[in-house]
């Protein structure tokens, strides 16, 4: 009776195991970085396409990239999607994601591949976005206000108070607003503009597209965020007015990476080829985010900005998305940026 007993225990007991082995299959611990409404459509797409939980949390980059760091010797997510590449980058380079070459490569832009192999595969391109900003043109009126077309506009005097961006130590946008300055106009230079900037600032938000948010609103006049999440304010009917500045600016290349040790990595690998479907880019356009995707056959808006159109720096995607240029250029602005006056 003993032994049956035994057997019996030991037969539940590797049934149990069997069963959570294929419940964790059918599970997606998804980390999002990209607009929430975006974010809520890849996840129920997905769950709709295949039939695996998903368990969504949605945070900016910088937020979602000290996440993974901090979960590293217990990995709870299995795949990071959307936000700016070089967070990304600087997990690939940080170890925190694994190489992965996807079947999709072949339909995608040749810059989507340039960002897998400057992560070396533990990364891809799955859009991209040219950074500006955006203001409110009735606030703008109400102020008297002149309308500003360069980034050297932001600095005028006037403009106190009126101008918003996100904090650069938690916001993809907002890193890759201090690195197209720095790219822009040199070191000392871009830091002095951050620093005029700096004066005229009156939130540094936690959220790359808040500032523009806000600006909609009426309760800031300017928001530095990429073009794309200005337009989609001027589309839901907002008096926003969209800027490429005069001088040239930077661009993003959305990222995707699959976390080093995810829980359910076959998951994750089919949430990565099922994202870089041109059907499943296209549907962007049902949550009006403006990018350009990275699948050539993705559909794009006809309001989406023309990044051919625009004056375009050559973005240093390696250098300003490693992990100890990031974090150099961080301490910099903590140091001598964000402790000054306003």
């Amino acid at each position: 009776m003993k032994r049956t007993i035994a057997i019996t225990t030991t037969a539940f007991a590797l049934l149990g195991a069997l069963s959570g082995t294929a419940l964790a299959a059918d599970k997606l611990n998804y980390y999002c970085s990209a607009q929430p409404d975006w974010c809520d459509l890849m996840a129920k797409g997905f769950e709709e396409a295949t039939g695996i939980q998903v368990n969504m949390t949605r945070k900016s980059s910088g937020e979602t990239m000290a996440q993974i760091k901090a979960e590293s010797s217990n990995p709870k997510g299995d795949i990071w999607w959307g936000g700016t590449g070089d967070p990304h980058l600087q997990a690939a380079e940080e170890g925190l994601t694994e190489p992965y070459v996807s079947p999709m490569r072949g339909e995608l832009h040749d810059w989507a591949l340039s960002q897998a192999a400057s992560g070396n595969d533990a990364t891809i391109g799955i859009y991209s976005g040219a950074l500006g900003y955006g203001y409110n043109e009735e606030v703008l009126q109400a102020n008297n206000l002149p309308e500003p077309a360069c980034w050297k506009d932001l600095l005028k005097p006037e403009y106190k108070g009126h101008v918003q961006m996100a904090n650069p130590n938690s916001s993809g946008t907002a890193y890759t607003t201090l690195a197209t300055i720095v790219q822009l106009f040199g070191e000392d230079e871009g830091f002095e503009f951050m620093k005029a900037l700096h004066k005229n600032i009156n939130q540094y938000t936690k959220s790359g597209s808040a500032p523009i948010k806000a600006a909609a609103r009426g309760e800031s006049t300017i928001g530095i965020v990429f073009m794309h999440d200005a337009v989609a304010q001027a589309a839901a009917g907002f008096p926003i007015k969209v800027v490429a500045p005069c001088e040239g600016t930077g661009y993003e290349i959305g990222g995707m990476s699959i976390i080093k040790g995810a829980r359910n990595p076959d998951s994750a690998q089919k949430f990565y080829d099922w994202a870089l479907t041109a059907d499943v880019q296209s549907r962007s356009l049902e949550v009006d985010a403006f990018q350009v995707m990275s699948n050539k056959a993705a559909k794009s808006s006809p309001l989406a900005p023309d990044l051919d159109s625009l004056t375009l720096i050559d973005y240093d995607f390696e250098k300003y998305g490693s992990s100890d240029e990031r974090k150099r250029l961080l301490k910099k602005w903590d140091d001598e940026v964000s402790v000054l006056p306003q």
